[in-house]
């Protein structure tokens, strides 16, 4: 399994569009996105800042999810909300048990 976080600031006064935004494409993750095991924003303590956490199967689920449509339809959206570079971070699960 692989954990990815991806970090966003977001632009002020944006915020709430954003989470509205993201509910489509969280669905639409969840729904068409087989090796998807996880996928949910957090936002954090900080003003305009966002995580979202992902869960994923193995590293072709995730390449599926940079090129599945409804994320290459998201993705120009996107660049409308964030203030910045996203900081995406990738975690190899280790063995349970």
């Amino acid at each position: 399994m692989i954990g990815v976080t991806a970090r966003v600031k977001i632009q002020d006064g944006k915020e709430q569009a954003f989470e509205e935004f993201c509910k489509g494409v969280i669905d639409a993750v969840r729904a068409d996105e087989p090796g998807n095991l996880f996928y949910s924003l957090f936002r954090t303590e900080r003003k305009g800042e966002y995580v979202f956490i992902e869960r994923w199967t193995d590293q072709a689920a995730i390449d599926v999810h940079g090129t599945a449509p409804h994320m290459q339809a998201a993705l120009p959206r996107f660049a409308d909300f964030v203030a910045g570079p996203v900081e995406l971070t990738q975690y190899d699960e280790l063995p349970q048990g």
